[in-house]
């Protein structure tokens, strides 16, 4: 597929998006979400992609949301278009999506970094959700992810007055994975994902689905579940290799069946 906002490429068994309105720092508005997610469905269903990996410009992932596209909006027809269906959907996908983010990443753009499984951050990465600034709060999982993330203080403040937190900020708060050089950030989030990719298929779905269930129910609940997902695990192809190919002392041939 060709599309206007966001570009694409496979590189080994990695899909990669990246957020292409340079003109509009890649502010989130309604055909790139919708060219985002078209993209990342089709890597989801290719068999020869592994894992995704979400990425921006050096000097900026996303901007936020396209203000100048909603500003005139109605309550009625931000529920009726419902445009933040999108970060929902990018939740449900079943293989690991990484960002990796340089330069700003606020409001939406935080949030769709949220959104994903693990962040690989550039050294000059900043992240925000300065909602409150423009009379309204975060909408697409910022109240609740970011919580989650960094602890109910820190969202407090980041949320209700602005604050910005530096990539080593994030870093020492659990929001990203790992920091490092501007030059070196794709590359790292690249590696990350190639290294998933060549894990067992069916497993690491199954564990991506457990871990982000344990975020939305309760702890017995996501205790049986695990127990469930793990149980039927052991129906795959891949389950009896792993196993096999570690008794024997050799490299697993996953076959994602």
């Amino acid at each position: 597929m060709i599309y206007e906002t966001v570009l694409t490429e496979i590189r080994g068994r990695v899909g990669i998006v990246t957020l292409n309105r340079p003109q509009a720092m890649n502010a989130l508005d309604h055909r790139l979400l919708n060219e985002l997610m078209d993209a990342l469905n089709a890597f989801d269903q290719n068999d020869a992609v592994g894992a995704m990996v979400i990425t921006g410009g050096e000097k900026i992932f996303a901007a936020g949301a396209d203000i100048k596209e909603m500003a005139e909006k109605t309550p009625q027809q931000m529920m009726n278009g419902d445009p933040l269906a999108v970060f929902d959907k990018l939740r449900a996908l079943g293989k690991p999506v990484i960002a990796a983010v340089s330069g700003w990443a606020l409001g939406g753009g935080c949030e769709l970094a949220l959104s994903c499984d693990m962040i690989v951050a550039s050294e000059s990465a900043r992240f925000g959700l300065p909602e409150v600034t423009i009379g309204v709060i975060p909408g697409a999982g910022g109240t609740q992810r970011l919580p989650r993330a960094v602890g109910k203080a820190l969202a407090m403040e980041m949320i209700i007055n602005d604050r910005r937190l530096t990539a080593q900020e994030a870093l020492q708060h659990g929001l990203v994975n790992r920091v490092v050089p501007v030059s070196d950030y794709l590359n790292e989030a690249l590696e990350l994902a190639e290294d998933i990719a060549s894990r067992a298929p069916l497993a690491v779905r199954a564990a991506k689905r457990m871990i982000n269930a344990s975020y939305e129910s309760l702890l017995a609940d996501g205790l049986a579940e695990e127990r469930r997902a793990f149980y039927r695990l052991f129906e795959t192809e891949d389950r009896k290799e792993g196993m096999t190919a570690f008794v024997e002392k050799r490299k697993p041939e996953w076959k994602g069946k």
